[in-house]
């Protein structure tokens, strides 16, 4: 490849002027002058080779360290030269490709279309760019990210072509494994909830005259009992031999799993044998299963529809199954539930009851916290407070949390219901810590959805840290039944850590599940509450009265307070002083109340109050 010489160079110039001197002047002396500046023209001249010499050498080697192929070819596509990175990806010597056409390497999956609109393009704008498959020289096919510009000459002419290209095969695959993640569940390999939807509306769209489809929610009972039973490991080994059996028994059918124990089967067909289709299935699915050389036998509990029958749409029908699933599981599980009208009229009021509260949320002025104070039963000393949540309908009033949050759970706004009680309890926390409230400490009530979620930590750290809070003042609760949900997942190490940070952590409605002994024992627990349950008939029954001692001297063995519940008499009082109770909370000592009302009546008498376990946000009587 020739130099760039420049030739505006004086002393070059010069010497070609003196060269001829050198030899025709007679005088000795000027004969010397003009070698010398002959001489002083050479070195200019060759300085200035060493030097277009070092830039294409040092330009030869940045284009060998490019990671990305490099490519010159003339005005016919034949290549002049690569780059290192070249020869790395597509396998091509340099001197193998010298002389070839860049066409060679070019993969079979663009038509003549792609390549007329290639060349059109870098012709008339000078440039393109784009994805483009060539194959190596071993045969297989990639892609590559392809820059090419053409170069011209003064006249405008195009003469070489420069091509810079990288392999984008990992990138692609990460592309594929994304996509898979989107819309494959990760155990299975069956389609997930995202990717039913799409398989649902292509289905519907497909449906011809004189077809249906029988689409059915598959829920499996007691999953959690056989994780406890057997290990986690066991039961997702279930979980896929379950997915395998169905997928072979439905064969030509959609089925996908929509996440925990929880399938989906869509059939299109002709008959009309929907409840048959669906009591052969159970049958089918319901033959033991060997795992762990145990024959387990499972009960399932089926919602199930028919479309076009029961709605067009997949939204519609997505949750008409859950409706007909929800109240399956109403009946007592392992029963087989098809949606009717009934039903949709039966969840009317309540989904307007959820589009209200979702509306609730957005404004904030409709939710509110009442506050309820706690005390020891003999002395009545002020020992903590729990903030209920409370819900003010515009047009109906009041409404029972024991109505609304159900549906909360059910509608995936346990999250941000549990998020926005967290805000206020701080918020309040941090005013009364300004006007000489007593310092008690306030117990969240945590949901199974915000733990699933897994931003519980990052939430609490972040409104401490606005309300200038410690740890201390915001306590964690739980109910049992948010223990025994396996969506939470393994609570001991979470648990253990917000313990390390400084919150303390309490166990709601006690004695209410099945397995509390197994949890006192396993989690890093604080304080249990008594269920009102075992508090009501106190101290008359003997039943209730042997459950509170017994609880009381266990609580007190494991080093845990204990708070009964409920407590709306003197005598049930005298009960748990007697018994050893040290903390009470009930009608007989306080209502619950709002922050205003509860500010009026605690602030003259502004006793030092310890801060200890207290409760909030859950939803209270």
């Amino acid at each position: 490849m020739w130099l760039p010489v420049s030739l505006s160079r004086p002393l070059v110039w010069a010497a070609l002027v003196a060269l001829p001197a050198c030899i025709w002047i007679p005088d000795a002396a000027l004969r010397m002058v003009a070698a010398s500046i002959v001489a002083l023209g050479l070195w200019d001249a060759w300085r200035q080779v060493r030097h277009q010499r070092l830039r294409l050498r040092l330009s030869q080697d940045a284009i060998g360290l490019a990671n990305d192929a490099m490519v010159i070819s003339d005005v016919d596509n034949r290549v002049i030269a690569v780059n290192a990175a070249f020869t790395e990806i597509t396998g091509y010597e340099s001197h193998e490709m010298l002389g070839l056409k860049l066409e060679t390497l070019a993969a079979p999956r663009h038509d003549k279309t792609f390549y007329q609109h290639f060349w059109s393009t870098l012709k008339s704008t000078g440039r393109w760019e784009g994805e483009m498959w060539n194959r190596r020289k071993h045969g297989d096919e990639y892609p590559e990210w392809l820059k090419v510009r053409a170069v011209t000459d003064k006249r405008g002419k195009i003469t070489h072509y420069i091509s810079l290209f990288a392999d984008i095969s990992a990138q692609k695959a990460r592309e594929r494994d994304l996509r898979r993640i989107g819309y494959e569940d990760p155990l299975t390999g069956l389609p997930n909830r995202r990717r039913l939807h799409d398989l649902m509306e292509s289905r519907l769209r497909s449906v011809r005259a004189g077809e249906s489809l029988d689409i059915a929610l598959v829920d499996i009972d007691g999953l959690k009992s056989v994780n406890d039973s057997m290990g986690v490991e066991q039961g997702d080994r279930l979980l896929a031999r379950f997915a395998q059996r169905l997928t072979s028994y439905m064969a030509g059918s959609v089925v996908g799993r929509l996440g925990g124990d929880e399938f989906m089967v869509i059939r299109t067909t002709t008959y009309d044998d929907h409840d048959k289709w669906v009591s052969n299935l159970r049958d089918h699915m319901s033959s033991p299963f060997e795992i762990h050389e145990q024959s387990l036998r499972l009960g399932l509990t089926i919602g199930s529809c028919r479309a076009p029958e029961d709605g067009r749409d997949s939204g519609v029908l997505f949750q008409r199954l859950e409706s007909a699933l929800y109240n399956a599981k109403r009946l007592g599980r392992n029963h087989s539930l098809r949606f009717r009208p009934a039903l949709d009229k039966q969840d009317n009021p309540q989904l307007a009851l959820v589009s209200d509260l979702r509306a609730a949320l957005v404004s904030g002025d409709q939710l509110e916290l009442y506050f309820q104070t706690q005390h020891h039963p003999g002395t009545g000393e002020l020992l903590g407070m729990e903030a209920l949540l409370r819900w003010q309908h515009p047009r109906d009033g009041m409404i029972s949390p024991g109505e609304f949050i159900p549906l909360a759970e059910r509608h995936g706004l346990m999250a941000e219901l549990g998020s926005w009680v967290i805000e206020k309890a701080c918020a309040q926390q941090a005013h009364w810590a300004n006007n000489d409230m007593p310092m008690l400490t306030m117990w969240v009530n945590i949901s199974a959805l915000q733990l699933f979620h897994g931003d519980l930590e990052t939430q609490l750290a972040t409104c401490l840290n606005r309300y200038r809070l410690t740890p201390a003042h915001i306590g964690l609760e739980l109910t049992e039944s948010v223990l025994l949900d396996e969506r939470a997942g393994d609570m001991g190490p979470r648990l253990k850590a917000l313990r390390n940070q400084g919150y303390s952590i309490a166990i709601d409605d006690f004695g209410t599940g099945y397995s509390s002994l197994g949890y006192l024992k396993r989690l890093p627990v604080d304080k249990i509450k008594l269920d009102r349950a075992f508090i009501r008939e106190l101290p008359g029954d003997q039943a209730d009265a042997a459950i509170v001692k017994a609880v009381l001297s266990m609580a007190k063995g494991l080093d845990l307070d204990v708070i009964a519940e409920g407590v709306e008499t003197k005598e049930q009082c005298d009960f748990l002083v007697n018994a050893g109770c040290h903390m009470v909370q009930g009608f007989y000592f306080a209502r619950p109340l709002p922050a205003h009302e509860l500010e009026q009546r605690l602030l003259p008498k502004a006793q030092p109050a310890k801060a200890r376990t207290g409760d909030v946000a859950k939803a209270g009587p």
